[in-house]
């Protein structure tokens, strides 16, 4: 049956499908041929059910919160506010980059948007200080890592509800990872600047500062939203997504000015389009890992390869071993779907914490967005920077190693995104 089911994703992967038909063409064929007794109608329950979670209204709202600022001013200012009290320091440009995506990660939680965003206005600059164009690509792809991590992030809503864990939980545990990131990133980009003797930005003066700061105040709400909002027990999270919107739409329509009412409409129909694509695999999936847990599938799996008796340590590296392989050539979105229930009783087994198992799931998801051949991150540079693939994934190795490491470091010290969820629920 496991044969088979692969055998079918492959061949109508090769045909060309959206990844979507695989998936559910895989359930249907599992469900007919050994399921005969079973109604077809529970396909389709299990697919509504999967859509069905209240928590997934998150989504479609931190996407459109998202579609909103990039085409308004929020993410010039987030920018220069960095720019203005790190670009005097050697290797100060790299270091607003790494600083950029994270907070416009904080107020996004998209990758794709933060590489549009946060490079578009970077990268120029970078390139006019001396940077070489693939370390700056480099740079500004596998930064944008960080919007997984740094809520909100959409890779752990879409867990969170997958696997039944606290997506108030998840979102404060990826702070940890997140800062350390930006510390070895920053670490990186000061030694390299020095290497290659890049120049550095003249000292903005305090006056420059505080206008900077002034200007990135109302944008700076946005993790004030989430964050304080949230462990303020003054909303849930999907609560926290619908505020971000209205204060999104209340920021760029009246008090920047930067989008007029008619072109609500165009944003909306692209989120959308977006929010769309996001739910049918959702629900895909959601048929696809009944048939999974239905038949045992799992359980089977992981007895052939032998890891029904693995301790925590070597559970924790063969689910980041195949959601790196994985997320390197599927979305994301998919791999979470399919690898999440599959490894699902190993996790239970092994008595790890779903939380840790879930922020290292969302680390290897992002590094997935930044890693050839099929990393969304890199076709969305190849677009924007209008740069060959080539060019643009030069620049990935260092960053990807450094990504790499923090992995490791998360497995052998747990309480890196353990301890302020500790202190924030225990």
């Amino acid at each position: 049956m496991t044969m088979m089911m692969l055998g079918v994703m492959i061949l109508l992967l090769l045909a060309g499908f959206p990844m979507m038909m695989p998936l559910l063409a895989a359930a249907m064929m599992a469900f007919i041929v050994y399921m005969p007794d079973l109604s077809l109608q529970m396909v389709v329950q299990q697919m509504i059910g999967g859509v069905k979670p209240s928590a997934l209204i998150a989504v479609p709202m931190f996407i459109l919160a998202a579609d909103i600022i990039t085409r308004g001013h929020s993410a010039d200012r987030l920018v220069d506010v960095v720019m203005r009290f790190m670009g005097h320091i050697r290797g100060g440009l790299a270091v607003s980059v790494t600083a950029a995506c994270a907070l416009f990660g904080a107020v996004c939680g998209s990758t794709q948007a933060t590489v549009v965003a946060v490079g578009g206005a970077m990268r120029p600059r970078m390139l006019k200080a001396g940077y070489n164009d693939s370390f700056s690509i480099g740079l500004i792809v596998n930064a944008a890592d960080l919007a997984y991590l740094i809520p909100p992030s959409i890779g752990m809503i879409i867990y969170g509800v997958i696997s039944g864990t606290s997506i108030s939980e998840l979102f404060i545990a990826g702070l940890g990872p997140g800062l350390l990131i930006i510390v070895l990133f920053s670490l990186y980009c000061i030694w390299y600047a020095k290497r290659h003797n890049i120049p550095v930005e003249p000292r903005a003066s305090w006056a420059e500062r505080l206008v900077s700061i002034r200007r990135a105040v109302w944008p700076l709400g946005f993790p004030a939203i989430v964050v304080g909002g949230i462990y303020g027990g003054i909303f849930s999270p999907t609560e926290a997504a619908a505020v971000c919107v209205l204060y999104a739409l209340l920021l760029e329509v009246v008090v920047f000015r930067s989008i007029k009412v008619r072109d609500i409409f165009d944003i909306a129909l692209s989120t959308s389009a977006v929010t769309s694509v996001v739910f049918i695999l959702i629900a895909a999936g959601a048929a696809f890992s009944w048939v999974l847990s239905y038949a045992q599938i799992p359980q089977q799996l992981i007895a052939a390869i032998g890891l029904d008796e693995a301790g925590p340590i070597m559970t924790l590296v063969a689910i980041n071993i195949a959601f790196f392989i994985g997320c390197m050539f599927v979305d994301s979105v998919v791999v979470i779907l399919i690898l999440v229930p599959i490894f699902a009783p190993l996790i239970k087994a092994a008595g790890l914490d779903p939380v840790l198992v879930g922020v290292l799931i969302t680390l290897q998801v992002a590094i997935g967005a930044a890693t050839p051949p099929f990393g969304c991150n890199i076709f969305t540079a190849v677009a924007v920077f209008r740069r060959p693939f080539i060019d643009v994934i030069r620049g990935v190795p260092p960053f990807l190693l450094i990504l790499l490491v923090v992995t490791v470091l998360l497995i052998a010290f747990p309480q890196i995104a353990l301890l302020l969820r500790d202190l924030a629920f225990r």
